[in-house]
């Protein structure tokens, strides 16, 4: 990254990175869903790979609204 870039750039790099992980983790866990009948290995697959992007969507949220309640998939924050 040899860029020089000003923090509205990179704010919206974040949240562009943000929005690419929310998305994959939707998918990932619809293809858990859809394959946990006929191939239970593939959905397992898809659920680690979900966990794994709403774990960087957590860091990225993290980044971006420091402290605040992380949202979940589903557009409901999660309350703890």
């Amino acid at each position: 990254m040899t860029d020089v870039m000003d923090a509205d750039e990179l704010l919206r790099r974040i949240r562009r990175g943000r929005e690419h992980a929310a998305a994959q983790e939707r998918a990932c866990r619809e293809r858990a869903r859809s394959l946990a009948a006929t191939d239970p290995e593939g959905a397992r697959e898809a659920a680690d790979r979900a966990v794994a992007f709403e774990a960087v969507l957590r860091v990225l949220e993290e980044i971006v609204r420091p402290g605040g309640a992380p949202e979940r998939a589903d557009g409901v924050k999660q309350v703890t």
